[in-house]
C-alpha cells in the first residue's frame, strides 16, 4: 500500500473510512496545487534533494522514505537531481560521503538533522559553493520529527514546504 492508502486501511477499521477518504483528496490537492505553483516560480525544472545526517552517516532519500519524500515527488511532482535518482530513487535512500554531498545537493535541499549527527560537511567549501547554499535555499529540519508520513505529520511538512518555497 502507498502511505496515504495506509491511512484509509487504518481510518476503515476505526471507522473512519470516508473521513480519511475526503482528508487524503484534499491533502492531494493542496499538495499538487502547491507544488504547480512552487514550478511556476521557480520553474518546471526545478530539482529538491532530501539528505539526512545520522550518527556518522549521510543518506540521500527517494521519493518514499518519509522526511516529506512523499509530498515533495509524489505529490508535488518535483524533481530530483539526477545522482540522486540514479542511486536512491529505487532502494528508497542511499548513503553517501561527505565529499559527495554537493554531487546530490538540489536547487532546494531539505537537510534533515539528528542532535548527536556528523556534521563536518556543512563547513566545507564545497557545500558552501553549491547553488542551494549561496541562495539560502536549505531547510533544516529535526531528522527525528520530519522522518514520518503520519497525517498530523504530513500537514506539518506541508505548512513548512509552503513557508520555505513560497514564504507563505
Amino acid at each position: 500500500l502507498t502511505y496515504l492508502e495506509q491511512y484509509v486501511e487504518v481510518a476503515t477499521l476505526l471507522g473512519e473510512k470516508e473521513e480519511a477518504e475526503n482528508w487524503v483528496e484534499d491533502f492531494q490537492t493542496r499538495a499538487t496545487e502547491m507544488g504547480d505553483t512552487i514550478k511556476e516560480t521557480y520553474g518546471e525544472d526545478i530539482t529538491v534533494s532530501v539528505i539526512e545526517s545520522y550518527g556518522k552517516e549521510i543518506y540521500v532519500y527517494g521519493d518514499n522514505w518519509g522526511r516529506g519524500t512523499e509530498i515533495l515527488y509524489q505529490e508535488m511532482e518535483l524533481g530530483m537531481p539526477t545522482p540522486v535518482e540514479e542511486n536512491a530513487l529505487e532502494p528508497g535512500y542511499y548513503a553517501i560521503s561527505s565529499e559527495v554531498v554537493p554531487d546530490y545537493m538540489g536547487d532546494f535541499v531539505v537537510l534533515s538533522k539528528h542532535l548527536d549527527a556528523e556534521t563536518a560537511f556543512e563547513d566545507t567549501s564545497g557545500y558552501k559553493n553549491t547553488d542551494a547554499y549561496t541562495n539560502d535555499r536549505i531547510l533544516e529540519v529535526d531528522g527525528t520529527a520530519f522522518s514520518y508520513n503520519d497525517p498530523m505529520t504530513l500537514e506539518w511538512q506541508l505548512e513548512t514546504f509552503e513557508t520555505f518555497f513560497l514564504g507563505e
